[in-house]
């Protein structure tokens, strides 16, 4: 893996260790639902597929 593959999973890394710290989740955290599911969950997961999505192109676009 070249070194700007892995600067890019290092930008990647470093947005989902600020977007799951607790005082960025905790703005989430509320009593309010959307569509059915608290928004605290849809945030989560929302990162998380986020992440996968953004792994993939990065691995998709420069594979070589």
């Amino acid at each position: 893996m070249k070194r700007r593959h892995q600067q890019k999973f290092i930008i990647v890394s470093l947005i989902l260790l600020i977007g799951l710290n607790l005082p960025i989740l905790l703005l989430f955290d509320t009593s309010k639902n959307l569509f059915g599911f608290p928004v605290m969950y849809i945030y989560i997961f929302s990162l998380w597929v986020f992440s996968i999505l953004a792994s993939f192109l990065i691995v998709k676009r420069y594979h070589e």
